[in-house]
Parts: structure tokens; sequence; C-alpha cells
């Protein structure tokens, strides 16, 4: 990543260098339920991210020791693959980026997931990035989101996760790479829609109080179209099963 010192053009004419305004999402779509042999998955292309998220489980614990008596334990694998984009280009092992990233995810799912329906198992969650272009934690957050949901895992709420922050003194939402780069401050966000419930937050770069206020504005606003999108993903697969299963009978 590019140092935050570095300094880069990021507005020209009051707009984003993609012409979005700063408040602007990219473009989403969502797909649910694309591989055949995982319990649960979705596909997200955001902007030009493009992820992959894969669920299996509820399964028996591996190793065996780790198992928990009383709920499910949850295991997230979040990586980028070589080809995603230029830095990661021929990398094999996984980065400290990406060990932190699974980690974060995975105990942004332990807020949600009703772990206690399934004591003694484990939920495994991969995330592969197939392109990326900044926001790729968000993207992969929300597609597993719907890959849980598919794979009939009960949750609480439906996360999503953006970007938000600052470029110069504009708040500013959903970075693609070079702004994630180059911006004055970077702030990945999930939330729980239904009571607007923060269930991951990192900050990189800085904001003040009242921005800060207006970021998660921002965050829970763009929520209310990003819910919609994983909604109807799933309202997707469930009117296909629908219409084959009118058509057997």
């Amino acid at each position: 990543m590019v140092a935050k010192t570095d300094k880069k053009e990021l507005v020209k004419n009051g707009k984003r260098l993609d012409g979005r305004d700063f408040n602007e999402l990219r473009k989403i779509k969502i797909t649910a339920s694309v591989l055949k042999n995982a319990d649960g998955s979705a596909y997200i292309e955001w902007g030009n991210n493009k992820v992959l998220a894969a669920v299996y489980g509820p399964k028996e614990v591996m190793p065996k020791h780790l198992t928990d008596p009383s709920k499910a334990i949850i295991k997230c694998r979040y990586s980028m693959a070589p080809f995603s984009n230029v830095d990661d280009h021929g990398r094999s092992a996984p980065s400290r980026r990406s060990i932190e990233i699974s980690k974060v995810i995975k105990e942004a799912f332990e807020n949600v997931v009703l772990l206690g329906e399934f004591p003694g198992s484990e939920i495994d969650i991969f995330i592969e990035v197939l392109q990326g272009d900044g926001g790729t934690r968000a993207a992969g957050l929300t597609a597993a989101s719907v890959a849980l949901a598919s794979a009939g895992i009960p949750m609480k709420d439906l996360i999503y996760a953006v970007s938000v922050g600052r470029i110069g003194e504009h708040v500013t939402m959903d970075f693609d790479m070079i702004e994630d780069n180059y911006s004055d401050s970077d702030m990945p966000i999930a939330v729980a829609p239904r009571n607007n419930d923060i269930v991951l937050l990192q900050m990189d770069g800085g904001l003040t109080r009242s921005q800060f206020a207006e970021a998660i504005q921002m965050a829970v606003d763009a929520g209310k179209t990003i819910t919609e999108i994983q909604k109807n993903a799933l309202r997707d697969v469930y009117a296909k099963v629908a219409e084959k299963y009118e058509k057997g009978n």
C-alpha cells in the first residue's frame, strides 16, 4: 500500500476521479448460491472488485481439541488470489493483512451467528478475492453474509460492510484502490442493520468528532441500499427454486 503521506489529487471539479459524489456507492451486484459443492455461497461484483464467498458447516470440528461443547466455532479465511492485483502478484502464502482481515471478519460474524444452535461444531467461511480494487474486506464480508444465509445458518441479522473516511475535508464513502492508497482517512465498518449495531470498525488516519459522526451516518444510509441488494440475491435463489418446483408438478 502507498504511504498516506504521498499526496495525490483525488478531487477534480467537486467530484472524485471516477465521477462519483462523495456519498455515492460503486455499482454492486450479488449472486447467491453459485457453488454446487458449498453449503452456502455468494459472488459479489462491487465496482471492479470480484469476490467469491463460500460457507461449509455446521460440521465436525477439526482439530477436535478446538471443540466448544456449548456453541459452534467460526473459522474464516480471507485471501487474495495471486492474480487479483499488482501488489499481490506471485504471492502464495497468506499475508499479515489477510490474516488480520480474516480475524476481524470472524469476530464480526461471531456477533450475529446463533452459535448456540450448533454446539460442538464449526462453521467455515472462505472469502477469495479474484480481483481487487479497494474495499475488498467490505465486499468480502457483505458476500459472506449472503453465503451464510444461503447455507441456512441462523443469524440475528444480515450484516453488511462499507468503507468510509476522508479525502481532504470531504467525508467520503466506498474508496476504490487509488482513494484507499491516498486518502487522509479510511474506516471500514460493518453494521447489523436491524438496530444499526456496529460489529466491525477499523481506522487508518484521523477524523474529527463531527466527521466521524457523519461517516457513521453515511455508512448507515448506504446500508439501506446494500442490504436490499443482499436480500434480492437471496430472493432470486428461492424464486428459482419455487419456479423449478412448480414446473416439476
